[in-house]
């Protein structure tokens, strides 16, 4: 699987990561951190994995598509948890999660 292939689902993933770091400096900066702590706590797992997914297919790694499965679960987890809150930087990474889960999926 060659990296020009996967460009859509590296363009989500890099989006999606840089929406998961934006919020989870965010969320430490609300004034009630406890509440946001499970926020925070995914929104790192999401964008560790997105990244670690986006320089996998890059080198085409050979377990895109079990690697794919598994980012995509965690950016439905993390943007199921960002959807709970109102404020404008969850929204928005939520709707980055998603995104980046669909697209995922195409090859997992």
């Amino acid at each position: 699987m060659s990296h020009e292939k996967n460009q859509e689902l590296i363009q989500a993933l890099h989006e999606c990561a840089a929406a998961c770091n934006h919020c989870f400096d965010a969320c430490l900066k609300e004034e009630d951190v406890n509440m946001m702590a499970e926020c925070i706590r995914l929104d790192r797992e999401c964008a560790d994995i997105c990244s670690y997914l986006e320089h996998a297919l890059a080198r085409n790694t050979p377990f895109a598509s079990e690697l794919a499965s598994v980012c995509a679960k965690i950016c439905e987890a993390c943007g199921n948890e960002c959807k709970k809150h109102e404020y404008e930087h969850c929204q928005k990474c939520a709707e980055a999660c998603f995104k980046c889960a669909e697209t995922c999926k195409k090859i997992a």
